[in-house]
């Protein structure tokens, strides 16, 4: 697989996931378009930093602290962001898509900053 192939991958997983969660939010505040847009590129963002930290911590992980099994992904021969681009590049895509996703919430001002803070606490956790 190829970067392309594992983001539409993970795009279905987690992406999804927060996806529905932001667009299900804003139609119930009866958001304008625009905002439902904005949160759904957020939503989009935050999945594919969430993965590609995910994928760091099957790599750097301890399995105490992360309280699952580290390794599995290599042991699998899984192909994840972090054996295409390696670990380094891995964890600045991770940031700048934490940073983007965060970026796409300006239209909200301040009323986003939880998310904000969620979008750095995705690249930034242990666990």
């Amino acid at each position: 697989m190829d970067v392309p192939a594992i983001t539409r991958l993970q795009q279905m997983k987690t992406g999804r996931l927060i996806g529905f969660s932001c667009e299900a939010g804003a139609v119930l505040a009866k958001a304008a378009p625009s905002l439902r847009q904005a949160l759904k590129n957020f939503a989009h963002d935050l999945g594919l930093a969430f993965q590609i930290a995910d994928d760091l911590l099957d790599v750097e992980g301890d399995a105490a602290q992360v309280g699952k099994r580290v390794g599995k992904d290599a042991d699998a021969g899984k192909a994840t962001f972090v054996s295409l681009l390696g670990v380094e590049r891995a964890r600045a895509q991770a940031r700048i898509l934490a940073e983007q996703a965060c970026a796409h919430l300006d239209p909200f001002g301040d009323k986003a900053d939880l998310l904000r803070a969620a979008a750095r606490f995705v690249v930034e956790r242990q666990a």
